[in-house]
């Protein structure tokens, strides 16, 4: 397992290379955040509150980058559930 310092060199590393392929910042920062939420849900089992805990977001915020990124909260039960918003779009 990565320390700190090992997770920093690897995270600097790998900035250069998607610099060097002319990866965009925004492109960067939403595929990040993307897999950074899923992970933490899964390791969460699905629990948004727990997730939300796990990342430091309030669990409002997380249910709409869930939302807002079409993640499953339920991956390792299985059923593939999709977090639906509370408002719809007109």
């Amino acid at each position: 397992m990565l320390g700190v310092e090992g997770v920093r060199e690897e995270l600097e590393r790998l900035i250069g290379e998607m610099i060097n392929k002319g990866i965009l910042y925004e492109d960067a920062r939403r595929e990040f955040e993307r897999r950074f939420i899923q992970a933490a849900l899964d390791h969460a089992r699905g629990s948004i509150g727990r997730a939300a805990e796990l990342t430091g977001l309030h669990r409002n915020t997380l249910r709409r980058k869930i939302c807002e990124y079409e993640l499953s909260t339920n991956s390792r039960r299985g059923k593939g559930q999709k977090v639906r918003g509370s408002r719809s779009k007109v």
